[in-house]
């Protein structure tokens, strides 16, 4: 792994550093990420907020979800580039858009989920752990992911 985890948007107007590696990489494959992204998924590190050092100033819009939680995207003011996203307004969590690092390859995803609405162009490879929904959080988080998570959720 790189020493420094750095990103930002388009513009450079955001500038942010990940203090840690994130808990857990989620690619998501619902119809609603593909939409607000206009790609055919999205790629989002779990990590804790504190554990992020950002330069400027966010803007946040709220998205509506399947499930009906909160989805609230923060975005760049002047490029508009979607740097994290906060679901369910758990404050003490961000899902940082990995495509927003300076070194977007850093991380492959642990998890593929939504895959009911995969794509079906986008080949998975064999390996990879595929949900056509969600996942169970204790399955597949490794044991010290789930306690960062304990210790900031509960």
């Amino acid at each position: 792994m790189i020493s420094r985890l750095t990103g930002g948007c388009s513009c450079s107007a955001v500038r942010y550093e990940l203090l840690a590696a994130p808990m857990f990489v989620h690619c998501c494959h619902c119809t609603l990420c593909q939409r607000q992204t206009g790609s055919a998924f999205v790629i989002n590190g779990l990590i804790e907020t504190d554990r992020i050092v950002v330069t400027g100033t966010l803007t946040m819009t709220s998205m509506p979800t399947e499930s009906g939680r909160a989805h609230d995207i923060y975005r760049c003011p002047t490029c508009l580039v979607a740097v994290w996203s906060d679901y369910g307004r758990r404050p003490a969590l961000r899902f940082v858009r990995v495509s927003t690092l300076d070194a977007p390859h850093t991380f492959a995803p642990d998890v593929h989920i939504f895959t009911r609405s995969k794509v079906p162009w986008v080949q998975l490879p064999a390996s990879a752990k595929v949900f056509a929904e969600f996942y169970e959080l204790e399955k597949e988080w490794p044991a010290e992911s789930l306690a960062r998570r304990r210790a900031i959720l509960g």
